[in-house]
């Protein structure tokens, strides 16, 4: 059993920058795929980011370019480095482990709040 504790979540004016950490309680090397997804009120749940054991990562068309995932595997912990941010950034922030599609996913955080002033 695994469990994720996301941190580093805040509130931030547009522009500026936070980097969200997701601590597993248990080896993250076997999870293949990891990554953060995010919630905003009255939106769906969509992935921002995600990588694999290997590296490999994808990105949200919306955050590209701004966002930036990492895993320290030695750590057990998935980093979400995010700049520039905008207001419509502002969501609920989820740390995943063990995805297998967009929607089927083994180990959820219980999600740390990112709110962007304009």
């Amino acid at each position: 059993q695994v469990q994720l504790v996301e941190s580093g979540g805040g509130l931030v004016q547009a522009g500026g920058s936070l980097r969200l950490s997701c601590a597993a309680s248990g080896s993250i090397f076997s999870m293949n795929v990891m990554g953060w997804y995010r919630q905003a009120p009255g939106k769906e749940r969509e992935l921002v980011a995600a990588i694999s054991s290997g590296g490999t990562t994808y990105y949200a068309e919306s955050v590209k370019g701004r966002f930036t995932i990492s895993r320290d595997n030695a750590k057990n912990t998935l980093y979400l480095q995010m700049n520039s941010l905008k207001p419509e950034d502002t969501a609920m922030y989820y740390c995943a482990a063990g995805i297998a599609t967009i929607t089927d996913v083994e180990y959820w955080g219980q999600g740390t709040q990112v709110t962007v002033s304009s």
